[in-house]
């Protein structure tokens, strides 16, 4: 297993993009948005101490999905034909060929050639609104056989991008929306490597991202969250326009898990990956991060709630 130190480093966002704005394709560049940390980090970069965040990553979101497959064939093979090569901090990331089942193929992680201990990643949107949990494509390339994955709500953190640098950056109410709904309850699987030396539950992984963002956006404009819930009720009723009122209903199920007496050790470990993630230049103290949850309930997932024909008002913790 790789060292954590080694999986998450410091990384400039701006610096990051225009190295993967040069090396991806131009007529692909249409089907790219940014998200992640990256996409975080450059929207909020004005607050990030020395404009960097911690990660190992930069989430590249292919779409639609029609496209998404050949896009990702040209950027991979642009980026191998520019010297780019497989992560090998994991020894799975070994690309198989066609007669390697489909669960033992690696994502597509490519590190760029100047040695930089970060790496690119493809994911996809789902082909269908129903698509709600993870699946996968072959992706042929000359060194091997990937598969590009997609999540249920990937297509809420594409929708209505920031367009900057000629690429498409997701908006940060997008991806809290999109983290929201891929864990409305905290489930006991944990991240494939340690946090920064702690086994860590993938949903207080991604719900603390949401607090995150929260708290990011309070920092630049103290009423910002009062806008969330007309987008993310324009989103919802774009992707989601055979299942909307079920989607708004449980969007914030998991926020309000995170904040109750029940999982302190939940929060307490969502707090540890901001400390130690995406808020490590100016890491909030418990206290701090539980009043943004507070507000983000109060401000955006209860109106949301109330905005819903028939719901008479919001919850509270």
């Amino acid at each position: 297993m790789a060292n954590v130190d080694d999986a998450l480093i410091l990384v400039n966002p701006r610096e990051v993009l225009e190295e993967i704005i040069a090396a991806v394709p131009l007529d692909t560049r249409k089907n790219l948005t940014i998200i992640g940390s990256l996409a975080v980090g450059l929207r909020y970069e004005n607050q990030i101490q020395g404009m960097a965040v911690r990660t190992k990553d930069a989430d590249c979101l292919l779409s639609p999905r029609m496209e998404a497959v050949d896009a990702g064939r040209a950027i991979a093979e642009e980026l191998i034909r520019a010297g780019w090569t497989p992560d090998t901090t994991n020894p799975l990331n070994v690309p198989g060929d066609q007669y390697t089942p489909m669960d033992e193929l690696p994502v597509v992680r490519l590190c760029p050639p100047n040695g930089a201990k970060w790496f690119m990643e493809l994911l996809a949107v789902p082909e269908a609104p129903q698509d709600t949990g993870r699946t996968f494509e072959k992706l042929p390339t000359s060194i091997g056989y990937f598969v590009l994955p997609s999540f249920g709500s990937l297509a809420v953190a594409a929708f209505d991008p920031e367009h900057r640098m000629s690429i498409s950056i997701a908006r940060p109410e997008m991806m809290a929306l999109a983290n929201m709904l891929g864990h409305p309850e905290i489930l006991p699987k944990t991240m494939s490597r340690p946090f920064h030396g702690r086994e860590i539950k993938r949903s207080n992984k991604d719900l603390g991202r949401v607090l995150a963002i929260a708290l990011l956006a309070e920092r630049e404009l103290e009423d910002a969250l009062l806008s969330w819930p007309d987008a993310w009720l324009t989103a919802l009723e774009a992707v989601y326009p055979d299942d909307f009122s079920n989607q708004v209903i449980r969007a914030g199920d998991g926020i309000r898990a995170l904040l109750s007496p029940e999982h302190v050790a939940d929060f307490d470990e969502a707090h540890h990956t901001c400390v130690y993630g995406l808020l490590s230049s100016n890491p909030p103290t418990k206290e701090k991060l539980r009043l943004a949850g507070e507000r983000l309930l109060e401000d955006a997932i209860n109106p949301l709630m109330v905005k819903l024909p028939g719901i008479a008002g919001g919850y509270s913790v």
